[in-house]
């Protein structure tokens, strides 16, 4: 085996032992930078709970694949989900509300 392959598979391996350690403190860092989001979308208690279980790497792991088996989050929104849509109208009041006189004369 000539010199320049066998720094490249050396190369290669500490490389690869790098990302496997480095993975779950991704997984950590993507749950964290989440969780104004979900608080927000599931409710204080709820939102806090789905984040700390994605935060911890195996069973956050467990989780979301029992979630995607599923079909359903385990921890439902507060709201239905076209409210956060981006194409989603302004909610219509139904209350009677004064409005301004029209001064366009």
């Amino acid at each position: 085996m000539s010199m320049g392959r066998r720094v490249t598979r050396y190369g290669g391996a500490r490389l690869s032992r790098r990302l496997r350690r480095s993975i779950p403190i991704v997984g950590t860092v993507f749950a964290v930078a989440t969780v104004a989001a979900t608080i927000r979308r599931k409710g204080v208690i709820s939102g806090s709970l789905d984040t700390g279980l994605n935060a911890v790497p195996v069973v956050g792991l467990v989780k979301n694949a029992f979630e995607i088996w599923r079909g359903r989050d385990l921890f439902p929104d507060r709201f239905p989900a076209d409210r956060y849509a981006s194409n989603a109208s302004a909610p219509v009041r139904t209350d009677p509300v004064r409005q301004a006189p029209d001064r366009r004369r």
